[in-house]
């Protein structure tokens, strides 16, 4: 079964969202045979990368907002993080556009490493206070997950992946995504938000549950055969 996930790297809720679904799936019995796919989604395609200025000091100028007021705002994700052992460092922050790190996460989903690439670029974003459209950085994070350099190097000389995560924003305006993470269960099931544990061990049971009698097929009558192992009788 398949959980398909919008995600945008400068949403602090994706990063938790991820982690309750990973909390949850390591207490589902069938987890192991269910399979994540991430997509592409831009809470801001227009945003300008600028080293100068964090996320905090952002909110700031473009809400109108006091830096009181700011912090009030950012305090629930980062106690929400503290329950999840992650750390928000919003003061840190770079702004920064997120296509590019889009698109080094679709490199590493034809590695079987979409998760890992996540996970990284989450951390380096909002913990370390990393330039997420840095062309070394996003080469170092690349390295440190196992994808060769030359395959990375390639995304900033050219559009490689360029479409693939273009067709999964249209997909998304499809679906009126209007917000992420967004988490479809079985092409059926959504779930909005950075939901708690337990919501999102609800959305497995029920999907999965379905999952497997859609796709169980009952043998009317069994003969002679012979297995993988080849034995026959």
């Amino acid at each position: 079964m398949k959980i398909d996930i919008w995600s945008d790297i400068r949403c602090p809720f994706c990063y938790i969202g991820k982690h309750n679904l990973e909390q949850a799936l390591s207490q589902f019995k069938d987890g192991d045979k269910l399979e994540v796919v991430w997509h592409s989604y831009e809470l801001d395609p227009t945003i300008e990368t600028d080293e100068n200025i964090n996320t905090l000091d952002y909110f700031v100028q473009n809400k109108g907002i006091s830096k009181e007021q700011a912090q009030q705002m950012m305090h629930h994700p980062v106690e929400m993080g503290k329950e999840l052992g992650l750390v928000f460092n919003f003061d840190k922050a770079v702004v920064a556009n997120s296509f590019k790190a889009h698109r080094l996460i679709k490199l590493a989903q034809k590695h079987n490493k979409a998760n890992e690439a996540e996970e990284a670029l989450f951390k380096a974003h909002f913990t370390d206070g990393v330039n997420i459209d840095d062309n070394q950085s996003l080469l170092k994070i690349g390295k440190e997950i196992g994808i060769d350099v030359a395959e990375i190097e390639a995304i900033f000389t050219s559009d490689i992946y360029t479409q693939e995560v273009k067709q999964d924003i249209v997909r998304s305006q499809q679906l009126r995504i209007s917000g992420v993470p967004f988490f479809v269960f079985n092409n059926k099931y959504a779930i909005s938000g950075a939901q708690p544990v337990e919501t999102f061990t609800r959305a497995l049971e029920k999907s999965y549950h379905e999952f497997a009698q859609e796709n169980n097929i009952e043998i009317l009558n069994q003969g002679d055969s012979c297995d993988m192992d080849g034995n026959c009788d």
